[in-house]
């Protein structure tokens, strides 16, 4: 359960919990429920999803000792966290309101129990929302002025709850319950603003427009469901549409036996969160693709950034990097510009681009590092870390920010990708190839699905399964991203299995793209450990001439 179901539920250890139309008051501070928004003297203040979650638990709770396993329940939606995740989540908090951990002025911590919000607070009515079928039909907002400006240009989403047809009473849960835990999902994602349940969940049925309902609550985007029992079978159909023009950007049908109901919610809910970390940003590039420059805010030229980023050519990666820098001016601590600018440094070495590799790699681990002292809980700016020590080599450690990364965004596929093309070059290939089927069942379209398939490849490499690492390579190679590393690749993959015209065929395609293409360089980018899979590497390149 998240923070946004708390609102709807009342508790039997403490008062009822607050009506998401209040707003509370305390040392400036506005805390507005519905709009999901922290306020200081009128002012939008920036903060996590995840803080500003804890921060309206302690608030609406205020006087009361709430224990870590609720906030864990609440904020973390009950996965398995660290004592020092909650931890380091209140110093955050502490900071972000003006207290701290010596003197607790209005966050207090019982020892050995949890912690208790003692400072001051008031609350206030907000102006009701209108009828429902009021905010269908009319233009104008039912959110309160201000709301908009929360997003601070990020994309927006409503998540709908979905439309039942013909579903049985037993399982008529489903049409809420899947919703709801698609928004509980999303609202990890420090990128997109999520509506809370207590606003979207009043547009229910199949009429609900999502024009009007992106009228209404100010969204960009609506997700859409339909519930529908088919014999034994249950079919479950989402779509993602474009508030402005009612244009739908993604689509996706979900089947299975109904008795496999409980076991289909988790897989959906994954599928659905990687599609749309995908597709949202690339109706964002499109969107941003038809303003002027002038006129591109921190999140535009943004996703503008990434979308230059994954096209891995020299050029691209350069207008990428200009594209970060230029949403930093508009925003100097925007973790996630920070860390696509990092990935651009990376780029930069990773591929042979500069000609100063080494400062190019120090720039991407001080980028890296910015972005998580800006936003602790980004997963991609943990991503990044993880990244930078991989090129140092430092693989452990990589190994260990790339689980970070994952235990923020579970569904975050490149940090699972990451994780297990670490993996295989530690040598861990089982751990390693359970990744990478993760993330390409997460996201099959992945600008890096090219990469998770030929790390692919690599296993089956340390498994002496050769002709299976020669179609893997082939097939990485094939993919739109493929730059030279993945070239040689389906090079020595194509070797081992004694393909030989193959292998030259992508030896050359790979020296046509970078002419001074080598054994060293290869093992610059993927510093292998010593292992079994590192020495039969290195002889097939040997035997090709590289």
């Amino acid at each position: 359960m998240n923070i946004h179901e708390h609102f709807l539920t009342f508790s039997q250890e403490g008062p009822a919990l607050p009506e998401s139309d209040q707003i509370f008051r305390f040392e400036g501070f506005e805390l507005d429920c519905a709009c999901f928004e922290l306020r200081r003297h009128s002012e939008h203040v920036h903060v996590p999803a995840q803080i500003l979650s804890l921060l309206l638990l302690l608030v609406t709770n205020s006087g009361r000792l709430v224990e870590k396993d609720e906030i864990i329940d609440a904020v973390w939606g009950g996965r398995v966290v660290s004592e020092s995740a909650v931890a380091a989540a209140i110093k955050t908090l502490r900071k972000l309101i003006g207290d701290d951990g010596s003197r607790q002025r209005l966050v207090r911590t019982i020892h050995g129990k949890g912690f208790r919000f003692v400072g001051d607070v008031q609350v206030v009515a907000r102006i009701s929302a209108p009828p429902l079928a009021t905010a269908m039909t009319a233009s104008r907002q039912i959110i309160e002025p201000g709301c908009e400006s929360a997003k601070n240009g990020k994309p927006s989403i409503a998540v709908l709850p979905f439309v039942l047809d013909g579903v049985p009473a037993p399982y008529d849960i489903i049409a809420d319950a899947l919703p709801a835990d698609i928004i509980m999902d999303l609202s990890r994602l420090a990128w997109l603003f999520v509506i809370a349940r207590g606003s979207s969940f009043r547009f229910r049925g199949a009429d609900a427009d999502p024009i009007a309902v992106g009228q209404a609550l100010g969204t960009r985007y609506c997700l859409t469901g339909a519930v529908e029992l088919q014999g034994h079978q249950i079919k479950v159909a989402i779509a993602l549409v474009d508030s402005q023009d009612g244009q739908t950007i993604w689509a996706e049908v979900f089947r299975g036996p109904i008795n496999d109901l409980q076991q289909m919610r988790p897989d959906i809910e994954a599928q659905v969160v990687a599609a749309l970390e995908i597709h949202i940003p690339r109706n964002e590039v499109r969107m941003a693709r038809s303003r002027p420059a002038a006129e591109l805010d921190a999140w535009s030229s943004y996703h503008l950034g990434l979308d230059h980023m994954y096209r891995f050519t020299q050029l691209n990666n350069a207008r990428a990097a200009q594209l970060f820098e230029q949403s930093l001016i508009l925003d100097p601590h925007f973790s996630r510009a920070l860390s696509g600018l990092s990935f651009t440094h990376f780029q930069s070495t990773f591929l042979g681009f500069s000609r100063d590799p080494v400062a190019e790699m120090e720039a991407a681990s001080l980028l890296a590092l910015r972005a998580v002292e800006a936003d602790r809980l980004d997963p991609f700016a943990c991503f990044s870390v993880g990244r930078s020590l991989w090129l140092e080599g430092r693989l452990e450690q990589s190994i260990a920010w790339f689980d970070r990364s994952t235990d923020l965004s579970p569904n975050f596929a490149q940090g699972i990708y990451n994780r297990g093309l670490v993996g295989t070059m530690v040598g861990d290939v089982e751990r390693a190839d359970i990744d990478l089927a993760l993330a390409l069942e997460l996201s099959p379209l992945d600008p890096l699905a090219y990469a998770m398939v030929a790390s692919q490849a690599l296993i089956e490499v340390q498994r002496n399964d050769f002709e299976k690492a020669a179609k893997l390579g082939n097939r990485a190679a094939l993919m739109t991203g493929a730059h030279q590393h993945i070239k040689l690749i389906a090079a020595f993959t194509a070797q081992l299995a004694g393909r030989k015209s193959e292998a030259l065929y992508w030896l050359q395609r790979a020296r046509a793209t970078d002419p001074r293409i080598s054994s060293a360089a290869f093992f610059r980018s993927f510093p292998f450990s010593l292992t079994h899979g590192r020495e039969t590497i290195e002889k097939s390149l040997r035997d090709l001439g590289v």
